[in-house]
């Protein structure tokens, strides 16, 4: 960590889970794993949640450039996201927290502005120094709180309905943006050894809780009220749980289905339509050799499934006024005390090295940034033009041309989530850990529980955790 010499004094007033205040050999092992410490006071401790072996070596040489730059010295450590919580608890209680921290999902940034352990001016100032303006307004709001900046909002991702356009249109069919649609189609396409939709349906799986609030947002579901009380058994909720359970029931593949076997039943030209992440993107248009389309016709045109499929960024439910989407937003946050180098390297990190930054995954960094005062859609445009992939790199726009791309940059701007925009952000965080919503649909899917009974469960399950949040 940076000397003494170089940092203001924290607050003592930590309030993290007395479980957490253990420094284990994991934690230190994990903690070691940046490089090697300099004795220069001007030294950054900067700890990075991306921790793929490809984008650590990238981040390492943006920051290098930083360094030849600035002569401000970084000290990067890569930190797995899930051990995340456990690791800042115990560098909290140890006094010894980072100056920076990268890739923090909304969720991780709550629970730091929960235990009072963010810069809010710093990571304000930021902002108005890069301009707001050129900021999505959608970021920015899910970053903030009580007219606070709590974060820097620097990347972002949107859950996608993935649907066969090939099918779709030989059946007569729209594109799947409403409850109705995916229900028909869902129901038309089932047939002939296809599924008519792969999703997400493992009750221990975190993946599981994203595709459902997905199309919980879009009925207009929401966690709790303004008051902060739970609301998942809300009429709306009741709705998004029964309108799922049909869904996987009747037409979709048996069995718990997660990340791995969604993603395999469609390549395999056995699904009509998948919820997935914009990850999805470089692996369908063939440019990963781990995870390649392996439809019949994909064997002669490795692009096939790429060029037949089309994407619903934001869906309508039968109870919503309008589309939704559920979002994930990746944060740079300067923390408290930390010296004013920190802010030049958050100010570098969304500026000058921008490009470099969501280069290095484009298909899953959809920049949050458009441009600059002076060239508004500078960083737009250089997105869409970023090559991605692992083993082969191509820009997106190639494969799925300019409207699909322009779908997937707007998408920021409708990004919703549980929980957040009615202060609870550390009720979020700490259902991550029980996933209480997605033990309750197994009830569902399965046909052992009623949609109404399913939201009770969920809901007096959220209590009691945000019981003992409080």
């Amino acid at each position: 960590m940076p000397p003494p010499s170089m940092r203001k004094p924290r607050r003592s007033a930590i309030r993290l889970l007395a479980s957490a205040l253990i420094l284990s050999a994991t934690t230190a092992s994990l903690l070691a794993c940046g490089d090697d410490r300099a004795d220069d006071e001007a030294t950054l401790t900067v700890w990075s949640l991306e921790d793929v072996t490809d984008r650590v070596t990238a981040t390492k040489a943006i920051i290098a450039d930083f360094t030849a730059r600035t002569g401000t010295k970084v000290d990067l450590v890569t930190v797995a996201e899930d051990r995340f919580p456990a690791l800042i608890a115990t560098s909290a209680a140890a006094g010894e927290l980072p100056d920076v921290v990268g890739s923090v999902p909304l969720a991780g940034v709550r629970t730091l502005a929960g235990n009072e352990l963010l810069h809010p001016s710093a990571n304000g100032e930021i902002v108005d120094a890069l301009g707001r303006q050129t900021f999505s307004p959608r970021a920015l709001e899910l970053t903030a709180d009580g007219g606070r900046q709590l974060a820097v909002p620097s990347d972002g991702w949107g859950q996608l309905l993935v649907y066969r356009k090939d099918l779709f249109a030989a059946a007569g069919l729209p594109a799947p943006d409403t409850y109705a649609k995916i229900a028909a189609a869902a129901a038309r396409l089932n047939t002939g050894g296809v599924a008519g939709i792969t999703a997400a349906t493992a009750e221990g799986d975190v993946f599981t809780q994203q595709t459902f609030e997905h199309l919980a947002l879009a009925n207009n579901c929401q966690l709790t009220d303004g008051a902060g009380a739970v609301t998942l058994d809300s009429p709306e909720c009741v709705e998004a749980f029964r309108f799922y359970g049909d869904l996987i029931r009747t037409a979709s593949v048996p069995g718990a289905q997660d990340v791995d076997t969604t993603r395999a039943t469609y390549f395999a030209g056995r699904a009509a339509m998948l919820i997935w992440s914009p990850f999805i993107l470089d692996e369908l248009a063939g440019l990963r050799d781990d995870a390649r389309p392996t439809c019949p016709q994909c064997r002669a045109d490795p692009t096939f499934l790429a060029r037949n499929s089309g994407f619903v960024t934001a869906i309508t439910g039968s109870n919503a006024t309008g589309p939704a989407q559920y979002g994930e937003v990746s944060s740079w946050a300067v923390l408290d005390g930390a010296a004013d180098p920190a802010a030049s390297l958050v100010r570098y990190l969304l500026d000058d090295a921008y490009p470099r930054w969501f280069g290095m995954s484009p298909e899953g960094r959809f920049p949050v940034r458009r441009g600059t005062p002076a060239e508004p859609e500078k960083f737009l445009t250089a997105w869409n033009g970023s090559p991605a992939g692992v083993d082969r790199r191509r820009p997106l726009a190639e494969v799925y041309g300019d409207d699909v791309l322009a779908a997937l940059r707007r998408s920021p701007d409708a990004f919703g989530r549980w929980g957040l925009n009615q202060g609870q952000g550390e009720l979020v965080g700490a259902m991550l850990g029980e996933l209480p919503v997605p033990k309750a649909l197994a009830g569902v899917l399965s046909g052992r529980s009623e949609p109404a009974a399913a939201a009770r469960r969920a809901r007096e399950d959220v209590e009691a955790i945000k019981a003992g949040v409080n």
